[in-house]
């Protein structure tokens, strides 16, 4: 009997209205626990590539070397300051504006880029004062494997496409690994590296890397709540009518 009312002329349009809201928070339950799956394969990588042994790039670069994001690494080589760039909206913890300086270090093995770190904007607007922060000689950077970005972060700026003859983009909204890598004049790896933090380090460039949380988050309570709240937009519903009855 209630069924049948539900369809009627008189309650069409609020079944309907009942029917989508319910569905609506069914999908949003649905992708919060697409979230969690997603974290928690961000959680596998990260946990088994910190704990996979210290990779050497100047003993081994592994074929599959762009699958081991998060794995420490150390390479021993000489930077060319001639290719580097940097990126843009990078941010101290006392919010202090600049740019992350962005070096191809050349080994024996090829060539990887480094995130060297961050350096203030207003004394680096041309490139050619980033020469300041130059390393001459054989470096050794410890650190971490990155990948680069496909495609802008959600709320960043695309980068522009070349002008015709323009050759280069030196400063950059987004790292993206294979446009920029597309400028540099030899080849390097599908990855950059991250170096280690040293806590007392106030010398422009200063290395940076995430905090990272690996806990799984409040996606599965979420989804839960979706869930509860189609449920209750339902039988509510349901409960409603069989009252008006």
């Amino acid at each position: 009997m209630i069924l049948k009312k539900m369809f009627r002329r008189t309650w069409l349009i609020t079944t309907l209205f009942v029917f989508a809201g319910s569905v609506l928070f069914i999908r949003l339950g649905i992708w919060q626990l697409d979230r969690l799956a997603q974290r928690r394969v961000f959680n596998a990588q990260v946990e088994s590539m910190q704990s996979a042994k210290f990779l050497d790039l100047n003993q081994n670069v592994p074929a599959d070397i762009a699958s081991m994001e998060w794995r420490s690494v150390t390479v021993t080589g000489k930077y060319d300051f001639e290719n580097q760039v940097a990126l843009r909206n990078q941010y101290t913890v006392d919010l202090v504006y600049g740019y992350h300086l962005i070096t191809p270090l050349l080994f024996d093995g090829g060539a990887v880029l480094v995130d060297r770190g961050w350096i203030p904007a207003d004394e680096n607007a041309d490139p050619k004062d980033w020469r300041q922060y130059d390393e001459p000689g054989q470096v050794t950077v410890t650190g971490q494997i990155r990948l680069g970005e496909t495609k802008p972060a959600y709320g960043e700026v695309a980068d522009p496409e070349l002008s015709p003859g323009q050759k280069r983009l030196d400063l950059w909204n987004n790292f993206n690994m294979q446009r920029i890598s597309k400028q540099i004049p030899y080849p390097v790896l599908p990855l950059y590296i991250q170096p280690n933090v040293d806590q007392n380090d106030s010398v422009p460039p200063i290395p940076y890397q995430p905090v990272l949380d690996l806990t799984e988050g409040p996606h599965f309570g979420y989804a839960l709540q979706w869930f509860m709240f189609a449920s209750i937009l339902l039988i509510g519903y349901l409960l409603y009518l069989r009252k008006q009855e």
